[in-house]
């Protein structure tokens, strides 16, 4: 039987990523950053759809030839490509149309099939690329810049939203509260960084009590903002790894009491994590411990597949292929939309 060889396309955001995806093996996955958003402290949406427009066609490319494909049609073996994936929604809308658009032009000009992803869905399937694959059904909890979600994935493609944040994301709490800390964008990461030098215990800010398995971090970083207030000047650098230490394992503790309470409703004890924030080193470890304690199999994505990629978006088209879900050349990408 032909191998099923998938080329994938990821421009959601300020990442233009291709990856190919041969029977769910990825074989090669390029992503170009943009670092022009840093002195804007930001994503600056059309900057972002500018630079996606140039790196794509050389990361498709790359993508392909470290693959060793062809968009031809060979006849045989992996020269082949049997579809075009694109993420279609949710993202920075002038961003999704450059992939869409791209995606298109190349499914109509190889007449191949198009396959249309869910941005959100992707993160989750991410952990279907290792080997060591999470059995059906699992818990996810996906964080990301604009996203915090535990999924119940009964199937790849049997996936249900059971949590999810009420106002800010974690991704967004951690990067603002790294600007409150005076620190350059993106601040999650460098939270992450002074935090491995703190005590985590030093200070202690609010933990919002919402109900269910939904999520808040708004209050959390009003604690922050009032705390730093009260401070005389030069507390911040002071005590700049403590702050970090102590905000992190706030977020964190938020993140795994709401997992622990979704295995314990849900009975599933084979859990994931995903998105950008998955790469935090406090959250994986937070996972790994509460893993070892309460008896769950515990699965984390390595860090390339954290963060936006088409890697993801190849895993997840790949399963939709097999289930013949394919889309019209007439989709449009949506910068919001509900799984």
């Amino acid at each position: 039987m032909k191998p099923v060889t998938i080329l994938a396309i990821e421009s959601s955001c300020d990442e233009t990523s291709a990856s190919v995806c041969v029977d769910g093996k990825i074989l090669s996955n390029y992503i170009a950053n943009q670092a022009i958003h840093q002195k804007y402290g930001g994503v600056v949406p059309e900057l972002a759809s500018r630079a996606h427009m140039q790196h794509i066609v050389p990361v498709v490319d790359l993508a392909l030839r470290d693959a060793g494909c062809e968009m031809r049609d060979t006849g045989y073996g992996m020269g082949d490509i049997d579809a075009i994936a694109f993420t279609q929604a949710p993202g920075l809308i002038g961003s999704l149309l450059v992939g869409a658009q791209f995606a298109k032009s190349l499914s109509l000009a190889l007449d191949k099939p198009l396959i249309a992803v869910h941005h959100m869905q992707a993160h989750v399937l991410a952990n279907l690329i290792a080997d060591d694959k999470p059995p059906f059904p699992f818990l996810c909890l996906t964080v990301s810049g604009g996203h915090t979600q535990i999924v119940l994935a009964r199937s790849a493609l049997d996936l249900e939203v059971i949590g999810q944040t009420i106002d800010d994301a974690a991704g967004e709490a951690f990067d603002k509260t790294a600007k409150l800390l005076g620190l350059p964008y993106p601040g999650g990461p460098l939270i992450d960084q002074y935090a491995k030098k703190g005590d985590a215990h030093k200070f202690k800010f609010t933990e919002p009590q919402i109900a269910g398995l939904d999520f808040s971090f708004s209050g959390l970083k009003t604690s922050v903002l009032y705390f730093l207030q009260k401070q005389q000047p030069g507390f911040i650098e002071e005590n700049l790894n403590d702050l970090c230490a102590s905000i992190q394992y706030t977020i964190v503790n938020i993140l795994l009491k709401k997992l622990k309470k979704a295995v314990e409703q849900t009975g599933v004890k084979e859990v994931c994590i995903a998105g950008g924030v998955s790469a935090n080193s406090g959250l994986r470890n937070g996972l790994k411990q509460m893993g070892e304690l309460n008896g769950w199999k515990t699965f984390i994505p390595a860090f390339e597949y954290c963060t936006d990629n088409a890697a993801m978006i190849a895993i997840t088209a790949y399963h939709k292929y097999l289930a013949g879900q394919f889309a019209k050349l007439d989709i449009s990408p949506t910068a919001r939309a509900e799984w």
